[in-house]
């Protein structure tokens, strides 16, 4: 199991690490990775480096008794794997690779692959940031539905709030300050949305219903809500508008009241809202 960082428990491990100096981001990878060595996984370190020096930093983790079976610890420099440091991630081709290496490693006696990688240097640019941002909603499709683990680490002194902000909420754990609402890939649903959503959100909470891909499939879009605490009108007429613009409803489950009044109110015509009891997954830590 694994905590969202926003007070909600997940079935899948999809974390988002910000930090601003390595070493913060270091500490966390090894423990991370020492928490996979004992589920019996292969894991995988990835930052930006020579590997050689990559493999000093992480030590403490190669010389636990778990890392001393072939192949179980792997390091690769960030700047190696991906789409490369200047290009952008094209998110199936990505998926793929993750999909073939899990695959290796469970045909290797492994029980899953788990992963820690630095991307700070893969989001640089605009144009980078929006396709991994697109390409973090397919990633954490895959999973939902496999035994593959992951934690992304992104700099924010190098960043910046807004970037970190639009990447954070792609991740169902992790860095809860960092972002005001997740949307995630969940059992059962299209999508699951959590947290808050206010006037401050507005423009993230469009580039993120954008980015995960709510314009595809069927006609009829369902969002797991119950662990949405707030939204106000705003955010609501972006559903609306999405909905609108490419022929779809957008059905809302919930175990609220207040989202079914405020549709009414607003009268809405392309977003219901569906009674919905609270998963026994998503219960509010203490």
């Amino acid at each position: 199991m694994g905590d969202t960082g926003g007070g909600h428990v997940r079935s899948h491990v999809h974390l988002c690490q910000v930090f601003d100096g390595f070493p913060e981001f270091r500490t966390a990878a090894i423990a991370f990775l020492t928490d996979g060595l004992a589920r019996g996984n292969r894991v995988r370190y990835l930052a930006d480096g020579d590997p050689d020096v990559l493999h000093a930093e992480i030590a403490p983790l190669e010389r636990l008794p778990a890392a001393q079976r072939t192949g179980a610890v792997e390091v690769v420099s960030t700047g190696r794997s991906y789409a490369g440091p200047t290009a952008c991630v094209d998110a199936q081709t990505q998926v793929e690779v993750y999909t073939r290496d899990t695959r290796t490693a469970l045909a290797d006696g492994f029980t899953g692959l788990r992963v820690a990688a630095d991307v700070t240097m893969l989001v640089r640019t605009a144009a980078q940031l929006d396709a991994f941002a697109r390409y973090e909603h397919q990633v954490d499709r895959f999973t939902a539905r496999a035994p593959f683990s992951a934690m992304c680490g992104y700099r924010r002194s190098e960043l910046g709030d807004e970037a970190v902000a639009q990447l954070a909420c792609l991740h169902p754990g992790g860095s809860a300050a960092h972002a005001p609402f997740r949307m995630h890939a969940t059992p059962g649903a299209d999508v699951a949305l959590s947290g808050e959503l206010d006037l401050t959100t507005v423009d993230l909470f469009a580039a993120t219903v954008d980015r995960v891909g709510l314009a595809e499939g069927a006609e009829e879009v369902v969002v797991d809500a119950t662990g949405l605490d707030f939204a106000d009108h705003r955010n609501l007429l972006v559903l609306e508008r999405m909905a609108d613009r490419y022929g779809r409803s957008v059905v809302l489950r919930t175990s609220r009241r207040w989202p079914a009044r405020l549709v009414a109110a607003l009268g809405l015509n392309r977003v219901r809202v569906e009674h919905h009891a609270a998963s026994p997954l998503a219960v509010h830590a203490s």
